[in-house]
């Protein structure tokens, strides 16, 4: 698939609801939600053409397609558990021939990690179906990226069964590299202890923190972060101590014991 045949979008999945943060996605850091700080990092993308938020049909979450209209960003409303249903159709509705996958619980998303992982997919001219920087981690959790094709994004659609496979949507590609072509990138030091993600309220502590350090109004780099923690190595203990996508596996382990290891 050349350049001009490729419409890459990104899709932000967001909700209210949260078990161990209810209401998170809206929370304020550094006078600003916590979705527009992930917005604005999105937007600093040079690849991605359109941005959505894909969300769940439930009325707690008409407050995000309230918000999100008010600054003019699409919005797709589908099922709260079958996310990969939900990303199917709203990447169908937009035409995206290529999905970038962003989750709103990342309020530390650089946008030169997002390019670096969509470049590499562009350059394999249609000869990857998923790269991503999750595959083996070296980046910190909460700069995850995966970028895969629409076509990979509906075979998932049509042949996923377990509900883990709907819920977290890509697993039915990167678990199977016998049916999908996978590639990943990998940072030049291996960062994938550190905590960048936003789960709890020691997450949300850190978060704080590193805003009220960083924060200018305008997105901060992952250098900027590494340059604040050798400064400030205190605060990696804020939130340490969780495992690395620890609900994800916590769910794969429920539905598929023998999967269910890190």
């Amino acid at each position: 698939m050349s350049d001009s045949d490729q419409n890459v979008g990104a899709i932000v999945q967001a909700r209210m609801g949260s078990t161990r943060l209810p209401g998170k996605t809206l929370i304020d850091i550094a006078g600003k939600p916590l979705l527009g700080h992930v917005l604005e990092r999105v937007a600093g993308s040079r690849y991605i053409q359109k941005t959505i938020v894909a969300t769940t049909k439930d009325v707690a979450d008409d407050v995000l397609e309230q918000y999100l209209h008010g600054k003019n960003v699409p919005v797709y409303r589908g099922s709260a558990e079958d996310v990969l249903d939900r990303f199917y159709q709203a990447a169908l509705l937009h035409g995206f021939t290529v999905v970038v996958r962003i989750t709103a619980d990342d309020p530390f998303k650089d946008a030169s990690v997002i390019d670096g992982v969509v470049e590499a997919f562009k350059a394999s001219a249609g000869s990857l179906d998923y790269v991503s920087n999750t595959l083996k981690p070296t980046y910190p959790e909460g700069l995850d990226v995966e970028v895969f094709s629409f076509a990979a994004l509906q075979r998932a659609w049509n042949e996923a069964r377990l509900p883990f496979e709907r819920e977290h949507v890509t697993p039915y590609l990167w678990m199977h590299p016998e049916w999908f072509r996978l590639r990943n990138i990998e940072y030049d030091e291996d960062l994938s202890a550190l905590r960048w993600t936003l789960d709890t309220a020691d997450d949300l502590e850190f978060t704080r923190e590193v805003y009220a350090a960083l924060y200018t109004g305008e997105p901060f780099s992952m250098r900027a972060i590494l340059s604040l923690l050798q400064r400030r190595p205190e605060l990696t203990t804020i939130n340490s101590g969780h495992r690395r996508l620890e609900a994800f596996w916590d769910d794969v382990a429920k539905q598929d014991p023998a999967k269910g290891v890190v």
